[in-house]
Formats: structure tokens, sequence, C-alpha cells
């Protein structure tokens, strides 16, 4: 009788082991990464002076951030992180960022390279981007979904999100379903200005890395 009952009591722990421990692991590790649409072909030119596109970017896993250099709002802080997360993978050749400005009449090769100095940028392979205003735009609004433009009536005369775009090896955008409770709200950005949101974006990078 006692080992009918152990035999149903180890039944019963396994078939919830089956059931329960996948979803622990998922809460707990995060590893099921959402993918979204692939990034659109570009072609900008860099704070050297260099043409830049998407084959700058194969079998790297990169960041996306969409800025300016004047902006006196939001962008330092963005930047501040972005400089975070490059001292975390500095060094791994499989890594890169293209910060792309929203403002390239103004933010050239030369004042973009200044800033990069003045902002600790020191990663190889951390691209200071700008080119034709419309195809920033399009870049920007069609090939991301990340609104940019122009608008005089607010400070420093440009609209844009403080989120930043994951992006894998393969060109697929990519980010995390976060769990609170029983919800799980799946995510497609990281908020460059929230300290939680940047740790996780840590966290997925290193997922993919490992892809």
């Amino acid at each position: 009788m006692k080992k009918n009952s152990y035999i149903a009591i180890t039944f019963i722990i396994l078939i919830f082991g089956i059931y329960a421990v996948p979803k622990i692991v998922k809460k707990f590790t995060g590893n099921e990464l959402l993918q979204f649409e692939k990034v659109p072909a570009f072609e900008f030119t860099d704070q050297n002076n260099k043409l830049v596109d998407n084959s700058n970017f194969e079998n790297k896993v990169y960041v996306v951030e969409f800025f300016f250099t004047s902006c006196p709002t939001i962008c330092p802080r963005m930047n501040e992180n972005m400089v975070k997360i490059q001292n975390e993978f500095f060094g791994n050749p499989s890594f890169a960022i293209a910060s792309v400005s929203i403002d390239p009449e103004r933010d050239s090769p030369q004042v973009l390279k200044a800033y990069a100095k003045e902002k600790g940028a020191t990663l190889k392979n951390w691209y200071f981007l700008t080119g034709d205003k419309d195809d920033v735009y399009t870049f920007s609004n069609d090939g991301f979904r990340l609104y940019a433009g122009e608008n005089k009536d607010v400070e420093g005369g440009f609209e844009h999100s403080g989120l930043f775009a994951l992006i894998d090896k393969e060109g697929y955008i990519r980010s995390r379903t976060v769990i609170s409770g029983e919800n799980e709200n799946p995510i497609k950005f990281y908020n460059g200005l929230d300290d939680k949101e940047i740790q996780w974006l840590k966290e997925d990078i290193k997922l993919l890395l490992k892809e």
C-alpha cells in the first residue's frame, strides 16, 4: 500500500514538473525573445566619413537609437545608458551600436565624431550615422515604426522616442515578454531612460550573442 502511495506521489511530482518547470524557467530567465520585422536596407555615413550599410552589422547583435547631437532633453541620458551598454560588451567583436541622427543637416560626420568623443563612445563598432533627411525619417518611421520628425514647437526642434531597438545576428528586431503576475506583456523596444529596461536589454543582448 505504501509502495503504491509513493508511486502515486512520484507520478504527481513528475506531472507537476513537466507542466510547471518550463514556465518557471521562462519566468526567471526570460529566454524566449520575440522576433519582429527585419531591419530594411540602409546606407548612411558614419563619424569617420565612411559609408555604412547592413553589411557592417552582419553576424552581429546590435542596438539602434535615434537621436541628435544638440538635443537638450532626453538624448544625453540615452547616451549615458548606451555607454553603460558599450562598457558591458566592450571588446566583443560580435556586438555593435548604431546611433542615427535625426538632424542630419547639422550633424555632419565631423560633428558626430566630436560628439562621440565627448560622450566616451570608444567601442570600435559604435557607428554614429548621418545621411539624407528623408532616408533617415523613412528608416525610423517606416523601418522601425519609431517616430522621428521636426517640430519647431518643442524644445530642440525635433520629436523622437527614447527607445532602443535590439537587432539579432540575422537582422531581425528582437525583444522580450515582460511577465507581471499572471500577465505576459510583449514589448518591442527598450526604454533608453529606464534603468530596469537597460538591465533587461543587457540580459537579452547576452542571450542573442549565444545564438
